[in-house]
């Protein structure tokens, strides 16, 4: 791909296209030409009227992957995927049982230069687009840890308001472009954009440390 790649994960009402049109428009505003990819599901649940049986469950997870390689080898510096394929292979696991998109889904997300997963402390909301309700948005999150760290792919974990969850991403996208996009930024001084663990499969550990950076922040 020539862009970077950075894939939000979460269930329903976690966080992730809030974060995706912060972390667009802010690169943006820096002067990194970045394209936001939108959730093709919504689209299609909206266009639909419905949401999606089983056996409709792969063309989605194709197009969303589709939509992300176009825009990956378009103009843009860097791509914000507001979800990939493996969001709709964990939800086809969670309402229909149905593995049969994992192995696909998890090739496409290997690729990613960055995956964010939401953290679970976002409340959560009903937007009137078939949500499930918070115990489905909890069961997505822990496929979604069970697979990434069952293929050995890399994690960063994000938690808290929406303005330390853009300053994450920003520091965690620095990393990756070789540039500061956070002013005085000593996590990118000492050579990690991570504010939480990576791979880390406890919410617990990973809000302890996400409050002890948060507090070594210079004022």
């Amino acid at each position: 791909m020539a862009a970077v790649t950075v894939a939000l994960l979460g269930g329903e009402s976690s966080g992730k296209s809030t974060l995706g049109l912060a972390l667009t428009h802010h690169l943006n505003a820096l002067g990194v030409p970045t394209t936001l990819v939108p959730e093709h599901l919504r689209a299609w649940c909206e266009r639909e009227g419905r949401v999606p049986l089983a056996h409709e469950q792969a063309a989605i997870a194709a197009e969303q992957t589709r939509l992300i390689d176009a825009a990956a080898n378009g103009e843009a510096r860097v791509v914000v995927a507001d979800t990939t394929a493996l969001v709709v292979s964990a939800y086809s696991e969670l309402v229909f049982n149905d593995t049969s998109l994992h192995v696909t889904s998890l090739a496409q997300q290997g690729r990613m230069h960055l995956t964010l997963l939401m953290g679970l402390d976002f409340p959560w909301q009903a937007d009137g687009l078939f949500r499930d309700g918070p115990a489905a948005r909890t069961g997505i999150d822990a496929l979604l840890r069970r697979e990434l760290q069952a293929a050995g792919i890399s994690f960063q974990t994000v938690y808290g308001p929406a303005e330390a969850r853009l300053q994450h991403a920003l520091r965690a996208v620095g990393v990756l472009l070789g540039r500061p996009l956070v002013a005085d930024d000593p996590l990118l001084e000492a050579g990690t954009g991570r504010w939480s663990c990576e791979n880390c499969s406890d919410p617990a550990c990973e809000r302890r440390l996400f409050s002890g950076l948060v507090s070594q922040r210079p004022a």
